[in-house]
């Protein structure tokens, strides 16, 4: 028990372990994990008091409160709602026993410590998550540039010139034509599943 004690006071607890991908079921946060609607874990570190599931949909958070506890608060942030940014990785120094990988998704920062004969295998998430950023950035830019598209053909419509007859028709066709398109835009660029980048990036 003091050794446990002592670990959780110096921080010891914090550094993570890369889990392998043959012992995802035998961790916590696969018990939510949709397989069902085939989310799939990808990345997973696992600390003494957390665990932090990276799956092609999202990262499951479970918050551990200390070493000697069992108690967890379980968090979940869809990638297609809380965007994910400011991905950084700082390596170890001659004396660290870890490293940390750093990233904003929504509001929400984390700063995760991995030891640091996990190294390789981090860089792989670095990447991931760097390459998901750029995605979700560029994404975001042309739904605006959609949407504005879709606010000028309207203002367009309005200063052409109709007769009372087919005014409610035009407008019909084109809140219909615009509601589809905006549908289909932003099902393009909203993306909801990220397997391809984590297939590509992550090699452990």
């Amino acid at each position: 028990m003091f050794g446990k004690v002592a670990a959780d006071l110096l921080g010891l607890s914090d550094i993570g372990t890369v889990i392998k991908q043959k012992d995802y079921d035998k961790v916590d946060s696969d018990d939510y994990v949709l397989h069902e609607d085939d989310e799939k874990i990808y990345f997973l570190i696992k600390s003494k008091t957390d665990e932090y599931c990276f799956t092609n949909n999202g990262l499951i958070h479970l918050d551990g409160t200390s070493a000697v506890s069992k108690k967890r608060t379980l968090h979940r942030y869809n990638y297609h709602t809380h965007k994910i940014s400011h991905v950084l990785l700082e390596t170890a120094g001659t004396v660290d026993l870890d490293v940390e990988i750093k990233f904003h998704i929504g509001s929400k920062e984390f700063s995760i410590d991995v030891h640091k004969k996990f190294l390789e295998e981090v860089k792989d998430l670095y990447k991931a998550l760097l390459k998901i950023s750029e995605i979700t950035h560029e994404n975001t830019i042309k739904l605006e540039f959609a949407e504005k598209s879709v606010q000028l053909a309207s203002a367009t419509l309005n200063r052409v010139s109709s007769n009372e007859n087919n005014i409610v028709q035009n407008f019909k066709e084109l809140n219909d034509t615009a509601f589809n398109w905006l549908v289909n835009t932003r099902e393009k660029y909203n993306v909801k599943d990220y397997s391809e980048i984590f297939e590509r990036y992550i090699n452990n």
